[in-house]
Protein backbone atom coordinates (compact mmCIF):
# COMPACT_ATOMS: atom_id res chain seq x y z
CA UNK A 1 0.00 0.00 0.00
CA UNK A 2 1.17 3.46 -0.88
CA UNK A 3 1.24 6.08 1.50
CA UNK A 4 -1.22 8.67 0.79
CA UNK A 5 0.43 11.96 0.73
CA UNK A 6 -1.96 14.68 2.98
CA UNK A 7 -3.06 17.39 1.07
CA UNK A 8 -0.93 20.21 0.84
CA UNK A 9 -1.59 23.47 3.50
CA UNK A 10 -2.82 26.00 2.48
CA UNK A 11 -1.62 29.18 3.81
CA UNK A 12 -4.30 31.82 4.85
CA UNK A 13 -2.95 35.16 4.74
CA UNK A 14 -4.92 36.41 8.09
CA UNK A 15 -3.65 40.01 7.35
CA UNK A 16 -5.24 40.04 4.33
CA UNK A 17 -8.54 39.09 5.38
CA UNK A 18 -10.09 41.21 7.30
CA UNK A 19 -13.14 39.06 8.54
CA UNK A 20 -10.92 36.49 9.55
CA UNK A 21 -8.88 38.86 11.39
CA UNK A 22 -12.40 40.49 13.43
CA UNK A 23 -13.64 37.03 13.80
CA UNK A 24 -10.16 35.78 15.37
CA UNK A 25 -10.02 39.37 17.69
CA UNK A 26 -13.76 38.57 18.59
CA UNK A 27 -12.79 34.45 19.83
CA UNK A 28 -9.89 36.26 21.77
CA UNK A 29 -11.53 38.78 23.22
CA UNK A 30 -9.78 40.86 22.33
CA UNK A 31 -10.30 44.56 20.39
CA UNK A 32 -13.54 45.35 22.11
CA UNK A 33 -13.92 47.76 25.12
CA UNK A 34 -13.97 46.42 28.73
CA UNK A 35 -15.99 47.45 31.66
CA UNK A 36 -13.72 50.34 32.52
CA UNK A 37 -13.60 51.69 28.75
CA UNK A 38 -10.25 50.60 28.24
CA UNK A 39 -9.29 48.75 24.31
CA UNK A 40 -6.85 45.93 24.48
CA UNK A 41 -4.60 45.03 21.34
CA UNK A 42 -3.19 41.96 22.56
CA UNK A 43 -4.80 38.65 24.58
CA UNK A 44 -1.15 39.55 26.93
CA UNK A 45 -2.17 43.30 27.89
CA UNK A 46 -5.57 42.34 28.29
CA UNK A 47 -4.66 39.57 30.90
CA UNK A 48 -1.58 41.18 32.66
CA UNK A 49 -3.57 45.00 32.56
CA UNK A 50 -2.14 48.06 31.28
CA UNK A 51 0.21 49.65 34.62
CA UNK A 52 -1.08 53.30 33.42
CA UNK A 53 -4.33 52.06 34.02
CA UNK A 54 -3.32 51.60 38.17
CA UNK A 55 -1.53 54.48 38.22
CA UNK A 56 -3.14 57.10 40.32
CA UNK A 57 -2.86 60.19 38.78
CA UNK A 58 -2.42 62.18 41.82
CA UNK A 59 -3.51 66.33 42.27
CA UNK A 60 -1.41 69.14 42.60
CA UNK A 61 -0.64 69.08 46.39
CA UNK A 62 -2.39 66.02 47.82
CA UNK A 63 0.46 64.42 49.23
CA UNK A 64 1.21 67.56 51.06
CA UNK A 65 -2.65 67.86 52.50
CA UNK A 66 -2.74 64.00 53.55
CA UNK A 67 0.81 65.14 55.80
CA UNK A 68 -0.67 68.13 57.37
CA UNK A 69 -3.67 66.11 58.31
CA UNK A 70 -2.12 63.15 59.55
CA UNK A 71 -0.08 65.92 61.67
CA UNK A 72 -3.05 68.35 62.38
CA UNK A 73 -4.54 64.63 63.48
CA UNK A 74 -1.51 64.12 65.43
CA UNK A 75 -1.03 67.02 67.01
CA UNK A 76 -4.58 67.42 68.43
CA UNK A 77 -4.72 63.80 69.36
CA UNK A 78 -1.36 64.27 71.89
CA UNK A 79 -2.74 67.35 72.84
CA UNK A 80 -6.06 65.84 73.87
CA UNK A 81 -4.79 62.60 75.48
CA UNK A 82 -2.12 64.44 77.66
CA UNK A 83 -3.43 68.38 77.99
CA UNK A 84 -7.23 67.94 77.85
CA UNK A 85 -7.47 70.96 79.89
CA UNK A 86 -5.44 73.24 78.04
CA UNK A 87 -7.16 71.98 74.58
CA UNK A 88 -10.65 73.03 75.80
CA UNK A 89 -9.44 76.15 77.19
CA UNK A 90 -7.78 77.37 73.73
CA UNK A 91 -11.50 76.22 71.98
CA UNK A 92 -13.87 77.43 74.45
CA UNK A 93 -11.37 80.53 75.93
CA UNK A 94 -11.91 80.25 79.80
CA UNK A 95 -14.53 77.76 80.21
CA UNK A 96 -14.50 75.09 83.49
CA UNK A 97 -13.76 71.46 82.24
CA UNK A 98 -16.02 69.36 84.06
CA UNK A 99 -14.73 65.88 83.35
CA UNK A 100 -11.52 65.26 81.19
CA UNK A 101 -12.43 61.97 80.37
CA UNK A 102 -14.80 62.93 77.22
CA UNK A 103 -11.68 64.87 76.06
CA UNK A 104 -9.36 62.37 76.22
CA UNK A 105 -11.79 59.72 74.81
CA UNK A 106 -11.71 62.09 71.76
CA UNK A 107 -7.93 62.30 71.88
CA UNK A 108 -8.03 58.67 71.52
CA UNK A 109 -10.50 58.46 68.30
CA UNK A 110 -8.32 61.44 66.60
CA UNK A 111 -5.20 59.13 67.51
CA UNK A 112 -6.43 56.11 65.70
CA UNK A 113 -7.93 58.30 62.46
CA UNK A 114 -4.34 59.54 62.33
CA UNK A 115 -2.73 56.09 62.38
CA UNK A 116 -4.67 55.73 59.02
CA UNK A 117 -4.02 59.29 57.92
CA UNK A 118 0.09 57.98 58.28
CA UNK A 119 -0.41 54.85 56.79
CA UNK A 120 -2.65 56.63 53.78
CA UNK A 121 0.41 58.58 52.89
CA UNK A 122 2.79 55.80 51.65
CA UNK A 123 0.08 53.96 49.08
CA UNK A 124 -0.60 54.75 45.95
CA UNK A 125 -3.92 52.72 45.83
CA UNK A 126 -7.05 55.29 45.00
CA UNK A 127 -9.11 53.59 46.87
CA UNK A 128 -7.57 53.71 50.17
CA UNK A 129 -6.60 57.44 49.73
CA UNK A 130 -10.27 58.39 48.77
CA UNK A 131 -11.68 56.96 51.59
CA UNK A 132 -9.55 58.50 54.08
CA UNK A 133 -10.08 61.75 52.53
CA UNK A 134 -13.71 61.38 52.80
CA UNK A 135 -13.40 60.01 56.43
CA UNK A 136 -11.27 63.44 56.81
CA UNK A 137 -14.44 65.58 55.56
CA UNK A 138 -16.45 63.63 57.46
CA UNK A 139 -14.69 64.37 60.61
CA UNK A 140 -14.09 68.07 60.03
CA UNK A 141 -18.06 67.80 58.99
CA UNK A 142 -19.55 66.71 62.02
CA UNK A 143 -16.90 68.59 64.23
CA UNK A 144 -18.40 71.77 62.82
CA UNK A 145 -21.51 70.98 63.50
CA UNK A 146 -21.14 69.55 67.17
CA UNK A 147 -19.38 72.77 67.47
CA UNK A 148 -22.06 75.15 65.93
CA UNK A 149 -24.68 73.36 68.37
CA UNK A 150 -22.76 73.53 71.28
CA UNK A 151 -22.21 77.80 70.39
CA UNK A 152 -26.11 77.95 70.44
CA UNK A 153 -27.13 75.84 73.59
CA UNK A 154 -23.89 77.76 75.44
CA UNK A 155 -24.24 81.05 73.82
CA UNK A 156 -20.23 81.21 74.01
CA UNK A 157 -18.60 83.24 71.32
CA UNK A 158 -14.66 83.80 71.03
CA UNK A 159 -12.52 83.87 68.44
CA UNK A 160 -10.63 80.58 69.12
CA UNK A 161 -14.28 79.03 68.19
CA UNK A 162 -14.60 81.14 65.15
CA UNK A 163 -11.57 80.16 63.96
CA UNK A 164 -12.26 76.90 64.33
CA UNK A 165 -15.39 77.12 62.56
CA UNK A 166 -13.67 78.47 59.90
CA UNK A 167 -10.86 75.80 59.53
CA UNK A 168 -13.45 73.42 59.98
CA UNK A 169 -15.19 74.59 56.68
CA UNK A 170 -11.63 74.97 54.76
CA UNK A 171 -10.39 71.52 55.10
CA UNK A 172 -14.21 70.12 54.37
CA UNK A 173 -13.67 71.93 51.08
CA UNK A 174 -10.43 70.43 50.83
CA UNK A 175 -10.80 66.89 51.65
CA UNK A 176 -13.81 66.93 49.10
CA UNK A 177 -11.53 68.85 46.00
CA UNK A 178 -8.85 65.98 46.96
CA UNK A 179 -11.65 63.17 46.95
CA UNK A 180 -13.05 64.49 43.49
CA UNK A 181 -9.92 64.38 41.70
CA UNK A 182 -8.57 61.44 43.44
CA UNK A 183 -11.95 59.92 41.93
CA UNK A 184 -11.94 61.28 38.22
CA UNK A 185 -10.98 59.30 35.68
CA UNK A 186 -7.96 59.77 34.11
CA UNK A 187 -8.17 61.39 29.94
CA UNK A 188 -7.24 59.16 27.79
CA UNK A 189 -3.97 59.66 25.56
Amino acid sequence: MAAKQPPPLMKKHSQTDLVSRLKTRKILGVGGEDDDGEVHRSKISQVLGNEIKFAVREPLGLRVWQFVSAVLFSGIAIMALAFPDQLYDAVFDGAEVTSKTPIRLYGGALLSISLIMWNALYTAEKVIIRWTLLTEACYFGVQFLVVTATLAETGLMSLGILLLLASRLLFVAISIYYYYQVGRRPKKV
